[in-house]
Protein backbone atom coordinates (compact mmCIF):
# COMPACT_ATOMS: atom_id res chain seq x y z
CA UNK A 1 0.00 0.00 0.00
CA UNK A 2 1.21 3.62 -1.26
CA UNK A 3 2.27 5.55 1.75
CA UNK A 4 0.78 9.53 0.90
CA UNK A 5 4.33 10.76 0.34
CA UNK A 6 4.59 8.30 -2.24
CA UNK A 7 1.49 9.43 -3.98
CA UNK A 8 2.16 12.94 -3.65
CA UNK A 9 3.03 14.62 -7.00
CA UNK A 10 7.31 15.37 -6.72
CA UNK A 11 6.01 19.40 -6.54
CA UNK A 12 3.75 19.40 -3.88
CA UNK A 13 5.61 21.01 -1.12
CA UNK A 14 7.73 23.48 -3.58
CA UNK A 15 6.41 27.21 -3.05
CA UNK A 16 4.78 29.38 -5.47
CA UNK A 17 7.55 31.12 -7.43
CA UNK A 18 7.86 34.83 -5.97
CA UNK A 19 6.26 37.23 -8.30
CA UNK A 20 8.97 40.07 -9.07
CA UNK A 21 8.52 43.54 -8.49
CA UNK A 22 9.35 46.86 -10.41
CA UNK A 23 9.39 50.64 -9.21
CA UNK A 24 9.43 53.59 -11.33
CA UNK A 25 10.95 56.99 -10.12
CA UNK A 26 9.42 59.48 -12.36
CA UNK A 27 9.79 63.47 -12.71
CA UNK A 28 6.55 64.77 -13.39
CA UNK A 29 7.78 67.26 -15.53
CA UNK A 30 9.22 64.79 -18.01
CA UNK A 31 6.85 62.67 -18.38
CA UNK A 32 2.91 61.65 -19.31
CA UNK A 33 2.14 59.87 -16.47
CA UNK A 34 -1.13 58.56 -17.52
CA UNK A 35 0.63 57.24 -20.95
CA UNK A 36 3.03 55.63 -18.55
CA UNK A 37 1.33 54.57 -16.14
CA UNK A 38 -1.28 52.42 -19.08
CA UNK A 39 2.00 51.45 -21.07
CA UNK A 40 3.50 49.88 -17.87
CA UNK A 41 0.61 48.26 -16.67
CA UNK A 42 0.07 46.65 -19.93
CA UNK A 43 3.92 45.06 -19.75
CA UNK A 44 3.67 44.31 -16.21
CA UNK A 45 0.45 41.96 -16.38
CA UNK A 46 1.48 40.42 -19.87
CA UNK A 47 4.92 39.25 -17.89
CA UNK A 48 3.80 38.08 -14.75
CA UNK A 49 4.96 40.57 -12.52
CA UNK A 50 3.57 42.63 -9.23
CA UNK A 51 2.17 45.84 -9.17
CA UNK A 52 4.44 48.52 -10.00
CA UNK A 53 5.17 50.92 -7.65
CA UNK A 54 5.36 54.31 -8.04
CA UNK A 55 7.39 57.48 -7.26
CA UNK A 56 7.60 61.10 -7.80
CA UNK A 57 10.56 63.97 -7.46
CA UNK A 58 10.41 66.93 -6.66
CA UNK A 59 12.65 70.02 -6.92
CA UNK A 60 14.20 69.47 -3.47
CA UNK A 61 15.46 65.96 -4.64
CA UNK A 62 15.47 64.28 -7.60
CA UNK A 63 15.13 60.24 -7.40
CA UNK A 64 17.81 59.32 -4.65
CA UNK A 65 15.15 59.69 -1.75
CA UNK A 66 12.47 57.74 -4.20
CA UNK A 67 14.62 55.44 -4.83
CA UNK A 68 15.58 54.34 -1.20
CA UNK A 69 12.15 53.88 -0.58
CA UNK A 70 11.59 51.50 -3.62
CA UNK A 71 14.67 49.28 -2.34
CA UNK A 72 12.94 49.14 0.80
CA UNK A 73 9.27 48.28 -0.20
CA UNK A 74 11.10 45.31 -1.98
CA UNK A 75 11.86 46.67 -5.46
CA UNK A 76 13.82 44.14 -7.85
CA UNK A 77 14.08 46.75 -10.52
CA UNK A 78 13.82 50.58 -10.13
CA UNK A 79 13.17 52.20 -13.52
CA UNK A 80 14.40 56.35 -14.15
CA UNK A 81 12.03 58.40 -16.00
CA UNK A 82 13.63 61.34 -16.76
CA UNK A 83 16.33 63.04 -17.40
CA UNK A 84 20.21 62.50 -16.98
CA UNK A 85 19.83 64.20 -13.06
CA UNK A 86 17.17 61.22 -12.69
CA UNK A 87 19.43 58.56 -13.76
CA UNK A 88 22.02 59.51 -11.85
CA UNK A 89 19.92 60.34 -8.59
CA UNK A 90 18.20 56.80 -8.83
CA UNK A 91 21.57 55.07 -9.71
CA UNK A 92 23.40 56.35 -6.82
CA UNK A 93 21.07 54.52 -4.60
CA UNK A 94 20.89 50.86 -7.19
CA UNK A 95 24.51 50.62 -7.05
CA UNK A 96 25.50 47.82 -4.46
CA UNK A 97 22.01 47.28 -3.34
CA UNK A 98 21.28 44.15 -5.09
CA UNK A 99 18.93 45.73 -7.77
CA UNK A 100 18.35 46.72 -10.91
CA UNK A 101 18.21 49.82 -12.69
CA UNK A 102 16.55 50.61 -15.66
CA UNK A 103 15.87 53.13 -18.13
CA UNK A 104 12.88 55.43 -19.19
CA UNK A 105 14.61 58.13 -21.19
CA UNK A 106 12.31 61.47 -20.84
CA UNK A 107 15.49 64.03 -20.63
CA UNK A 108 17.26 66.56 -23.32
CA UNK A 109 20.61 64.51 -23.48
CA UNK A 110 20.00 60.43 -22.44
CA UNK A 111 23.64 60.23 -22.03
CA UNK A 112 23.53 56.59 -20.55
CA UNK A 113 20.63 55.10 -22.46
CA UNK A 114 23.12 56.59 -25.90
CA UNK A 115 25.77 54.80 -24.57
CA UNK A 116 24.26 51.46 -23.50
CA UNK A 117 22.45 51.95 -25.83
CA UNK A 118 18.62 51.49 -25.06
CA UNK A 119 15.63 52.42 -26.65
CA UNK A 120 14.75 56.33 -27.05
CA UNK A 121 11.56 58.07 -27.92
CA UNK A 122 10.29 54.31 -27.52
CA UNK A 123 7.72 53.93 -25.00
CA UNK A 124 6.94 50.57 -25.86
CA UNK A 125 10.13 49.06 -25.81
CA UNK A 126 11.87 51.02 -22.68
CA UNK A 127 9.29 49.73 -20.90
CA UNK A 128 9.25 46.32 -22.29
CA UNK A 129 12.81 46.14 -21.17
CA UNK A 130 12.06 46.67 -17.48
CA UNK A 131 9.73 43.24 -17.56
CA UNK A 132 11.58 41.12 -20.48
CA UNK A 133 15.12 42.76 -20.82
CA UNK A 134 18.77 41.07 -19.28
CA UNK A 135 20.64 41.98 -16.80
CA UNK A 136 23.94 43.64 -17.55
CA UNK A 137 26.93 44.61 -15.75
CA UNK A 138 28.52 48.29 -16.17
CA UNK A 139 31.23 50.12 -14.56
CA UNK A 140 29.84 52.76 -12.05
CA UNK A 141 32.00 55.69 -11.70
CA UNK A 142 32.59 56.88 -7.66
CA UNK A 143 33.58 60.70 -6.90
CA UNK A 144 34.98 63.06 -4.20
CA UNK A 145 34.77 66.77 -4.68
CA UNK A 146 36.37 69.15 -2.54
CA UNK A 147 35.13 72.49 -2.39
CA UNK A 148 37.16 76.20 -1.83
CA UNK A 149 36.23 75.76 1.61
CA UNK A 150 37.48 72.30 2.20
CA UNK A 151 34.13 70.30 2.76
CA UNK A 152 33.89 67.43 0.32
CA UNK A 153 31.17 65.61 -0.90
CA UNK A 154 30.86 61.65 -2.30
CA UNK A 155 29.18 61.37 -6.15
CA UNK A 156 28.26 58.93 -8.65
CA UNK A 157 28.44 58.51 -12.03
CA UNK A 158 27.81 56.80 -15.19
CA UNK A 159 28.95 58.59 -18.59
CA UNK A 160 31.50 61.60 -17.60
CA UNK A 161 32.62 64.58 -15.25
CA UNK A 162 34.65 67.36 -15.99
CA UNK A 163 36.05 70.94 -15.52
CA UNK A 164 36.60 73.90 -17.58
CA UNK A 165 34.81 74.60 -21.01
CA UNK A 166 31.98 71.99 -20.59
CA UNK A 167 31.17 72.86 -17.08
CA UNK A 168 31.01 76.29 -17.94
CA UNK A 169 29.05 76.08 -20.87
CA UNK A 170 26.85 73.60 -18.73
CA UNK A 171 26.36 76.26 -16.23
CA UNK A 172 25.38 78.89 -18.71
CA UNK A 173 22.79 77.52 -20.34
CA UNK A 174 19.52 78.83 -20.00
CA UNK A 175 16.98 76.61 -18.18
CA UNK A 176 14.21 78.44 -20.69
CA UNK A 177 15.80 78.18 -23.94
CA UNK A 178 16.82 74.32 -23.20
CA UNK A 179 12.99 73.51 -22.60
CA UNK A 180 12.48 75.52 -26.29
CA UNK A 181 14.84 73.76 -28.45
CA UNK A 182 16.35 70.79 -26.12
CA UNK A 183 20.27 70.35 -26.74
CA UNK A 184 20.24 73.22 -29.19
CA UNK A 185 20.49 75.53 -25.94
CA UNK A 186 24.20 74.31 -25.19
CA UNK A 187 25.60 75.87 -28.68
CA UNK A 188 24.37 79.19 -27.37
CA UNK A 189 26.07 78.31 -24.25
CA UNK A 190 29.27 77.00 -25.88
CA UNK A 191 28.98 80.44 -27.49
CA UNK A 192 29.10 82.41 -24.85
CA UNK A 193 31.37 80.08 -22.56
CA UNK A 194 34.08 80.34 -24.98
CA UNK A 195 34.71 84.08 -24.08
CA UNK A 196 35.92 83.47 -21.18
CA UNK A 197 37.29 79.76 -21.47
CA UNK A 198 40.60 80.89 -20.07
CA UNK A 199 43.06 77.85 -19.27
CA UNK A 200 43.03 76.69 -16.14
CA UNK A 201 46.24 75.03 -14.21
CA UNK A 202 46.25 71.74 -12.53
CA UNK A 203 48.27 68.75 -10.76
CA UNK A 204 47.21 65.11 -11.46
CA UNK A 205 47.99 61.75 -10.66
CA UNK A 206 46.95 58.53 -12.37
CA UNK A 207 46.74 55.13 -10.72
CA UNK A 208 49.12 56.38 -8.29
CA UNK A 209 51.81 57.24 -10.42
CA UNK A 210 53.64 60.96 -9.51
CA UNK A 211 52.01 63.78 -10.14
CA UNK A 212 52.02 65.80 -13.58
CA UNK A 213 51.52 69.57 -14.28
CA UNK A 214 49.00 70.50 -17.11
CA UNK A 215 47.24 74.16 -18.62
CA UNK A 216 44.28 72.71 -20.50
CA UNK A 217 40.83 74.30 -21.15
CA UNK A 218 38.76 71.37 -20.04
CA UNK A 219 39.74 67.62 -18.79
CA UNK A 220 37.00 64.92 -19.23
CA UNK A 221 36.89 61.97 -17.21
CA UNK A 222 34.68 59.11 -19.04
CA UNK A 223 32.82 56.01 -18.35
CA UNK A 224 31.75 56.00 -22.02
CA UNK A 225 32.02 58.58 -24.74
CA UNK A 226 28.75 59.03 -26.59
CA UNK A 227 26.97 62.17 -26.34
CA UNK A 228 24.07 63.62 -28.20
CA UNK A 229 23.98 65.43 -31.97
CA UNK A 230 26.34 62.53 -33.13
CA UNK A 231 29.35 63.81 -31.29
CA UNK A 232 31.50 61.14 -29.83
CA UNK A 233 33.94 62.46 -27.25
CA UNK A 234 35.95 59.36 -26.33
CA UNK A 235 36.28 57.01 -29.27
CA UNK A 236 37.85 54.01 -27.15
CA UNK A 237 35.54 54.23 -23.91
CA UNK A 238 33.44 51.09 -23.00
CA UNK A 239 31.13 51.55 -20.31
CA UNK A 240 31.97 47.83 -19.49
CA UNK A 241 35.66 47.90 -19.97
CA UNK A 242 36.87 48.48 -16.37
CA UNK A 243 38.82 51.66 -17.27
CA UNK A 244 38.34 55.20 -17.30
CA UNK A 245 39.11 57.06 -20.42
CA UNK A 246 40.13 61.27 -20.04
CA UNK A 247 40.72 63.42 -22.16
CA UNK A 248 42.61 67.15 -21.93
CA UNK A 249 41.87 69.60 -23.73
CA UNK A 250 44.71 72.54 -24.93
CA UNK A 251 43.86 73.66 -27.77
CA UNK A 252 45.88 76.99 -29.13
CA UNK A 253 43.72 79.59 -30.74
CA UNK A 254 40.33 79.60 -32.68
CA UNK A 255 41.76 76.62 -35.23
CA UNK A 256 42.27 74.79 -32.37
CA UNK A 257 38.93 74.32 -31.15
CA UNK A 258 37.64 73.74 -35.26
CA UNK A 259 39.98 70.91 -35.21
CA UNK A 260 38.80 69.38 -31.40
CA UNK A 261 35.12 69.99 -33.23
CA UNK A 262 36.16 67.67 -36.21
CA UNK A 263 37.55 65.08 -33.71
CA UNK A 264 34.02 64.84 -31.83
CA UNK A 265 31.63 65.22 -34.88
CA UNK A 266 33.01 62.92 -37.26
CA UNK A 267 36.35 61.50 -36.94
CA UNK A 268 36.02 59.84 -33.47
CA UNK A 269 32.94 58.15 -34.84
CA UNK A 270 35.23 56.65 -37.32
CA UNK A 271 37.69 55.93 -35.45
CA UNK A 272 35.30 54.03 -33.33
CA UNK A 273 33.76 52.12 -35.91
CA UNK A 274 36.82 51.55 -37.49
CA UNK A 275 38.22 49.60 -34.41
CA UNK A 276 35.68 47.64 -33.87
CA UNK A 277 35.75 46.73 -37.05
CA UNK A 278 37.93 43.36 -37.87
CA UNK A 279 40.89 45.43 -40.02
CA UNK A 280 41.03 47.78 -37.29
CA UNK A 281 41.67 44.85 -34.51
CA UNK A 282 45.27 44.00 -36.36
CA UNK A 283 48.24 45.57 -35.44
CA UNK A 284 48.37 47.90 -38.28
CA UNK A 285 44.72 49.04 -37.54
CA UNK A 286 45.80 49.54 -33.88
CA UNK A 287 48.55 51.64 -35.00
CA UNK A 288 46.65 53.97 -37.14
CA UNK A 289 43.97 54.48 -34.57
CA UNK A 290 46.86 55.23 -31.56
CA UNK A 291 48.66 57.26 -33.79
CA UNK A 292 45.48 59.24 -35.32
CA UNK A 293 44.46 59.73 -31.33
CA UNK A 294 47.85 61.53 -29.86
CA UNK A 295 47.39 65.00 -31.34
CA UNK A 296 48.17 68.42 -30.05
CA UNK A 297 44.81 69.80 -29.16
CA UNK A 298 43.58 66.56 -27.12
CA UNK A 299 45.46 64.08 -25.20
CA UNK A 300 43.99 61.19 -24.32
CA UNK A 301 44.73 58.65 -21.33
CA UNK A 302 43.10 55.44 -19.08
CA UNK A 303 42.86 54.41 -16.09
CA UNK A 304 41.11 53.29 -12.77
CA UNK A 305 41.84 56.48 -10.71
CA UNK A 306 42.26 59.92 -10.86
CA UNK A 307 42.75 62.64 -8.83
CA UNK A 308 43.27 66.47 -9.49
CA UNK A 309 44.26 69.71 -8.18
CA UNK A 310 42.94 72.92 -9.36
CA UNK A 311 45.56 75.82 -8.67
CA UNK A 312 42.07 77.86 -8.50
CA UNK A 313 38.15 76.76 -8.07
CA UNK A 314 36.51 75.82 -11.60
CA UNK A 315 33.22 74.62 -12.49
CA UNK A 316 32.67 71.16 -12.28
CA UNK A 317 29.60 69.05 -13.61
CA UNK A 318 28.70 65.22 -13.35
CA UNK A 319 26.70 63.65 -16.21
CA UNK A 320 25.96 66.89 -17.52
CA UNK A 321 24.58 68.43 -14.53
CA UNK A 322 26.62 71.54 -13.02
CA UNK A 323 27.29 71.29 -9.15
CA UNK A 324 29.37 74.65 -8.90
CA UNK A 325 33.22 75.52 -8.32
CA UNK A 326 35.75 72.96 -7.01
CA UNK A 327 39.74 73.22 -6.43
CA UNK A 328 40.08 69.18 -6.72
CA UNK A 329 38.27 65.60 -7.49
CA UNK A 330 39.07 62.24 -7.50
CA UNK A 331 37.27 59.73 -9.43
CA UNK A 332 37.33 55.98 -9.19
CA UNK A 333 35.92 53.02 -11.17
CA UNK A 334 34.26 50.11 -9.60
CA UNK A 335 33.99 47.63 -12.75
CA UNK A 336 30.87 46.17 -13.61
CA UNK A 337 29.44 47.77 -10.24
CA UNK A 338 25.91 48.82 -11.24
CA UNK A 339 23.30 46.32 -12.97
CA UNK A 340 21.36 47.67 -15.89
CA UNK A 341 18.53 46.19 -17.43
CA UNK A 342 18.56 46.22 -21.16
CA UNK A 343 16.67 45.28 -23.90
CA UNK A 344 15.72 42.09 -25.61
CA UNK A 345 18.02 41.25 -28.89
CA UNK A 346 15.33 43.08 -31.20
CA UNK A 347 14.98 45.97 -29.38
CA UNK A 348 18.79 46.70 -29.20
CA UNK A 349 19.32 45.50 -32.71
CA UNK A 350 16.66 48.45 -33.15
CA UNK A 351 18.83 51.06 -30.51
CA UNK A 352 21.95 50.32 -31.57
CA UNK A 353 20.88 50.90 -35.55
CA UNK A 354 19.06 54.17 -33.97
CA UNK A 355 22.85 55.16 -32.81
CA UNK A 356 24.76 54.25 -35.34
CA UNK A 357 22.36 56.63 -38.10
CA UNK A 358 23.21 59.24 -35.36
CA UNK A 359 26.58 59.48 -35.54
CA UNK A 360 27.20 58.07 -39.50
Amino acid sequence: MSTPSETAPADQDALPTEQRTAAVVYNPVKVHLETLKSTVAKHEQEAGWAETLWFETSEEDPGGGMAKAALEAGADVVAAAGGDGTVRAVAEVVHGSGATLALLPSGTGNLLARNIPAPIDDLGASVRTIFRGEDRAIDFGELEIERAGGDREQHGFLVMAGLGLDARMLANTKPELKKKVGWLAYVDSLVRSLRDADAFEFKYKLDGESNQSVRAHSLIVGNCGMLQAGATLLPDAEIDDGVFDIVVMRPRGFFGWVRIAARMLWENAILRSFRRSKMGQTAVGKRITTAAREERPLRYIRGQEFVARLERPDEFEIDGDPVGEVVAFRARIDAGGLTVRVAGPDDQTRATRRVEAEHS
